[in-house]
């Protein structure tokens, strides 16, 4: 059964993005040693990326390319891609068959890329198991938040932190079972 994990960068005042959209903010950190927690060492354990339709489009801006060729890639949207710019799969909106799906994957962690509100989606279902914050010493001054507001409610464990080089602070976060209703803990 796959661990499934959110990864990502966040600015002091709790984005992921400016409110275009851009990231440059975060991308002056690229080339900061982080050591064992780099990019390049997270990647090796991940065999497959679940993104939005938004984080797609997004990464399609960069000018990088698609950076995820050594992956299974999927891409969860409504809308037709004209042009894909690297090997992947639609999936639609259905979260519960796509949690289904990723727990069966065999070859490696998944990680949900990008955005809040995918990885909203899997915590409402009890079904993202780690999650590492980067916080980076940048105030972006509004944007799109690290999870947009929901009304939906959890408490994560705290496993590890540590500073790391340029003001960068990593959090490791685990999330615990959800208790069904009328399970354990219940009146």
């Amino acid at each position: 059964m796959a661990t499934i994990r959110g990864y990502m960068g966040v600015s002091l005042d709790g984005y992921i993005a400016a409110a275009d959209g851009g990231i440059d903010w975060l991308r002056k950190y690229d080339a900061v040693d982080l050591g064992e927690r780099a990019y390049d060492h997270f990647i090796r354990d991940i065999g497959t990326v679940v993104m939005g339709r938004a984080t797609y489009d997004a990464i399609t801006t960069l000018g990088i390319g698609w950076p995820y060729g050594a992956q299974r890639a999927l891409v969860v949207t409504s809308r037709p891609l004209a042009d894909p710019i690297g090997a992947l799969e639609l999936r639609g909106g259905d979260i519960d068959a796509l949690v289904a799906e990723c727990r069966d994957f065999a070859d490696g962690d998944v990680w949900i890329v990008g955005g809040g509100r995918l990885q909203q989606a899997f915590i409402e279902r009890g079904a993202l198991d780690r999650l590492e914050l980067f916080v980076v010493p940048e105030i972006v001054g509004g944007g799109h938040p690290t999870f947009p507001p929901n009304g939906f409610a959890r408490s994560l464990r705290l496993a590890g932190a540590a500073p790391l080089a340029a003001g960068i602070v990593w959090f490791d976060y685990r999330f615990d079972p959800l208790t069904p209703p009328g399970g354990a803990g219940s009146p």
